[in-house]
C-alpha cells in the first residue's frame, strides 16, 4: 500500500455512514463567493444540427465544440466549406454575441491560444479590454476607505472597458483567415435579420436579471418586448445587430473602433446613470497583442496556455506542478483525499496569483513562479487530510512579497470556450466574455456593453496595515488589462497536441480546467466524463462543492479535514477535444447548451 493510500485511510469514517448526518457550516465568504453567477443549464438545443458527435465517435477532418448550436452550426459550414480554425472562430464569435449575449459579444474581450499546424508553433493573442485612460485610480471606491458594491460598480458607464473582440477576430484573420470577412459574418448577419430561436439559457438568464436590464432603455426593449421578458422557443430578432454586423462586413473590423459605433459606445457610457470616462482616445490606441505562450511540463506532458493579464496558465500550472509531488494515479476521482490534494494546491497558486499577476505591460512579474524547485517546496506545505488554516504567498526567486498587495478583484462566470480544430490541423482555444451576465447591462447597437473593470482591484492600495498606502498590483490605471482568470489551454505529448480545452466560470476557470487535466492526464479518464464529473473546487479556503451531486456525500471527511463547505451551483462551461490514435473526440459541458460537430 503507497503512503497516500495508508494515510488516507486513517481516521476516515465512510461518507455513507455520515451523511445521514450532514451539516452545511457556512461561513463568510470572499467577495467572489457572494454574488450569484449565471444560473446553470442543461443541454437543450433549440436547433438540432448534423453529424452532432453526441456518440463521441472519434473524426478525422475536423471538429467545433462550441456552447451554442447555432454558433457550432455556423463554424461547421465554414470549415465544411474549406474555411480554416481562424475562419471558423470569427463565424463562432458573431454569432455567439447574438444567441448568448449575457455571455460574450462585440462589447467584450478575448483571450485566444492558436495552434499552427504548419510551423507547429504556439502563440497566444491578448483582445483583453483596457481602463480608459481618464479613469481614476479610485474608480470603484465611495470614499477613501470603502469600496463600491459589486452591483452598484457593475450597472452602468462606470465598468465599461475598451472592448477587444472584434479587433482580436479582425487582426488574426488578416494574418490568418482564408475566406472573406464578409462571409463570415453572414451567417450571424442572417440569424439576426432571420430570427433565432431563444434557449433556455438565455431565457432565464433575462427573467434573473431583469431589474438591471430594464435601467438601459435599448436593453429593456430588446429583452422586454411590450414589457414582458422573452421567453423560451420565441423567435428573436435583432434588426441592429444585424446593421452592426452589415457595418463591419463592408469596412472591415477596424470600423468599430473609429466610426459611429465607437462614438455610441462612448455615448452610451457617459450618458449612463453611473457614467463612465471611456473615450474616442481609448478605442483609437487599442491594441491587440501577441503573447508567448506560457508552458510548462506536466509528467510527460506540456500545457499551453494564456499569460499575463490572465492568471490563466500561470495558477494552472501552479497548481499542476505543486501536484507533481504526489501520486495522484494511486487515488481517484471519488476519493477526498484526492479533492484535499487539489484543493491545497490550489489555494497555494492563488495566493501567488492574488499577489503577483496583474497587467504585464504594468506589472513585472516573479520570474520563479513556475520553477520546478519552487513549486516543490510549495507542495511541501500541504498536509494529506489536514486543510491550512492559512496559505499565503510564496517567495520565488529574490522577490520581495511586500512589494506586491493583494487585492479585491471579484471576476464573475459569464463568459464563453470554444474549441476549433481544421483539416490542416490547426487549433484554436479561445476564451470570450463581456464579465458579468449581460456585462453593464448597457446595449448599444444590438449587443451588450462589458463590465471588465470591475475586474481589477476596488481598493487601489491597500488600506491598513503596515502596508498602507502601498499599490496593489490589479489595480486600475488608465490603459491597463485587469487580470483575468481566464484558461484557455492546449496539452501537447510528445510535441504533438494531445488535449485542447477551456472554460468561463470567473475565478473558478482554473479550478475547472485543472480538475479536467487531473482527470484526464492522471486518470485516464474520457474527456466528456472528465467534464461531467461533480465539481470540487477551493481558491481562498472554502471547500465548495456542487450541488445535486456525488460530491455532496464527502462533505462529512471534507469537514473533518478541517474545511468549511459550500454546496452550491458550480456553472462550468467546459468545452474541449482530445487528440487519439482513431481521431478527434470532443465534448461539450452538460451545464451549458453546448454542440460537438465534426467529420
Amino acid at each position: 500500500m503507497n503512503k497516500l493510500g495508508s494515510i488516507r485511510r486513517i481516521g476516515f469514517i465512510s461518507s455513507y455512514l455520515l451523511l445521514a448526518c450532514l451539516s452545511f457550516s457556512l461561513v463568510a465568504q470572499q467577495i467572489t463567493d457572494t454574488i450569484a453567477p449565471e444560473s446553470a443549464s442543461g443541454i437543450s438545443n433549440p436547433i438540432t444540427p448534423k453529424n452532432s458527435q453526441n456518440s463521441l465517435k472519434p473524426v478525422k477532418k475536423f471538429i467545433v465544440a462550441a456552447a451554442n448550436p447555432y454558433a457550432s452550426e455556423a463554424a461547421y459550414k465554414v470549415l465544411e466549406q474549406g474555411g480554416n480554425a481562424i475562419d471558423a472562430m470569427v463565424a463562432i464569435q458573431t454569432v455567439l454575441g447574438l444567441v448568448e449575449p449575457q455571455s460574450s459579444g462585440l462589447g467584450g474581450g478575448a483571450f485566444l491560444v492558436y495552434y499552427d499546424a504548419k510551423t507547429k508553433k504556439i502563440t497566444t493573442f491578448d483582445g483583453r479590454e483596457t481602463a480608459p485612460f481618464a479613469a481614476p485610480n479610485d474608480l470603484f471606491m465611495s470614499d477613501k476607505t470603502t469600496p463600491m458594491k459589486f452591483f452598484d460598480a457593475v450597472v452602468g458607464g462606470r465598468s465599461v472597458g475598451t472592448p477587444g473582440t472584434v479587433k482580436l477576430l479582425w487582426e488574426t484573420h488578416k494574418r490568418y483567415g482564408s475566406r472573406t470577412w464578409r462571409s463570415l459574418l453572414k451567417p450571424a448577419i442572417e440569424l439576426a435579420s432571420k430570427g433565432f430561436i431563444v434557449s433556455p439559457r438565455m431565457a432565464n438568464a433575462v427573467v434573473n436579471d431583469q431589474s438591471r436590464l430594464e435601467t438601459d432603455e435599448d436593453a429593456a426593449q430588446y429583452f422586454f418586448p411590450e414589457g414582458k421578458p422573452i421567453q423560451q422557443g420565441n423567435v428573436l430578432k435583432n434588426p441592429n445587430y444585424a446593421d452592426t454586423l452589415s457595418l463591419l462586413a463592408k469596412h472591415g473590423g477596424d470600423y468599430f473602433y473609429h466610426s459611429g459605433i465607437s462614438q455610441a459606445i462612448t455615448k452610451k457610457v457617459h450618458g449612463a446613470k453611473n457614467s463612465g470616462f471611456l473615450a474616442q482616445k481609448d478605442f483609437d490606441k487599442y491594441q491587440v497583442i501577441e503573447r508567448p505562450a506560457i508552458c510548462s511540463d506536466f509528467r510527460q506532458y506540456q500545457v499551453c496556455g494564456m499569460g499575463p493579464p490572465s492568471s490563466g496558465a500561470i495558477a494552472v500550472s501552479q497548481t499542476l506542478g505543486i501536484l507533481e509531488s504526489f501520486d495522484l494515479t494511486s487515488l481517484s476521482a471519488k476519493d477526498p483525499l484526492a479533492w484535499q490534494l487539489v484543493a491545497e494546491a490550489s489555494r497555494l497558486a492563488f495566493a501567488d496569483r492574488g499577489l503577483y499577476i496583474a497587467d504585464p505591460d504594468f506589472i513585472t512579474r516573479p520570474k520563479g513562479l513556475l520553477a520546478k524547485k519552487y513549486l516543490s517546496s510549495r507542495a511541501k506545505l500541504i498536509q494529506p487530510l489536514k486543510a491550512a488554516k492559512e496559505v499565503s504567498a510564496g517567495v520565488p526567486d529574490e522577490v520581495k512579497a511586500a512589494n506586491y498587495m493583494q487585492g479585491r478583484s471579484p471576476e464573475q462566470a459569464s463568459t464563453t470556450h470554444f474549441v476549433i480544430v481544421d483539416n490542416a490541423g490547426n487549433i484554436v482555444s479561445m476564451t470570450s466574455t463581456i464579465e458579468n451576465g449581460f456585462g453593464s447591462h448597457l446595449m448599444v447597437k444590438g449587443f451588450m456593453l462589458n463590465n471588465e473593470l470591475t475586474d481589477f482591484s476596488f481598493p487601489p492600495t491597500y488600506l491598513s496595515g503596515e502596508h498602507r498606502g502601498q499599490t496593489i498590483a490589479n489595480s486600475v490605471e488608465g490603459g491597463k488589462r485587469p487580470r483575468s482568470s481566464m484558461s484557455p489551454t492546449i496539452v501537447f505529448k510528445n510535441q504533438k497536441p494531445y488535449l485542447a480545452l477551456g472554460s468561463p466560470g470567473g475565478s473558478r476557470i482554473i479550478n475547472y480546467v485543472t480538475n479536467v487535466l487531473v482527470a484526464v492526464l492522471e486518470w485516464n479518464m474520457p474527456l466528456q466524463e472528465a467534464f461531467d464529473l461533480p465539481h470540487i473546487t477551493n481558491r481562498f479556503g472554502t471547500m465548495s462543492v456542487e450541488a445535486n451531486t456525488f460530491a455532496q456525500t464527502l462533505i462529512p471527511e471534507f469537514e473533518a479535514m478541517g474545511y468549511s463547505v459550500s454546496s452550491r451551483d458550480l456553472n462550468s462551461g467546459l468545452h474541449g477535444v482530445l487528440f487519439t490514435d482513431e481521431g478527434m473526440v470532443g465534448a461539450a459541458d452538460y451545464r451549458r447548451e453546448g454542440q460537438v460537430l465534426g467529420q
